[in-house]
């Protein structure tokens, strides 16, 4: 049976509040002994004299929120973790702003850290999130994962 579709996406940039408040939450959790933290930045990037400012990220929320319950499932039989807690945003995020913020917990440090790292390159590999990058020019391009 597969487990509910927890929403991942929030519209806008990640506050620091928001990243605080997850981490401290977890204080009262006495099993947890690792926590890994990724955070997604956007860059202000120069392609060919033009400055990215801003990634408007879009999605087909509901495959993208499937794949993601798919992966969390697959995330959790392969690692013992405690926790995990997965926010992307959706809409236009300025340079400088954080787009994406995965956090794993567990018993052990390096449990919690190689989850937390392949949960970011499925993450970026597997759902259906497209970024737009907005130029300094007012022109566009669609973003290339790496």
């Amino acid at each position: 049976m597969k487990k509910e579709i927890t929403n991942i996406f929030i519209q806008g940039a990640i506050s620091p509040q928001l990243i605080s408040e997850s981490i401290a939450k977890h204080s009262v959790k006495k099993n947890i002994g690792a926590h890994s933290i990724f955070l997604g930045q956007i860059r202000e990037d120069v392609i060919d004299n033009r400055v990215v400012k801003a990634i408007e990220y879009t999605a087909y929320e509901e495959m993208a929120l499937e794949r993601m319950r798919d992966i969390r499932e697959d995330i959790f039989s392969r690692y013992e973790l405690t926790c995990m807690h997965v926010y992307h945003s959706l809409g236009t995020i300025h340079a400088g702003e954080i787009c994406l913020f995965v956090f794993t917990s567990s018993k052990h440090r390096k449990m919690a850290m190689d989850a937390c790292d392949e949960l970011v390159e499925r993450i970026k590999s597997e759902l259906q999130v497209w970024g737009k990058e907005i130029i300094n020019d007012e022109t566009h391009q669609w973003k290339v994962n790496n």
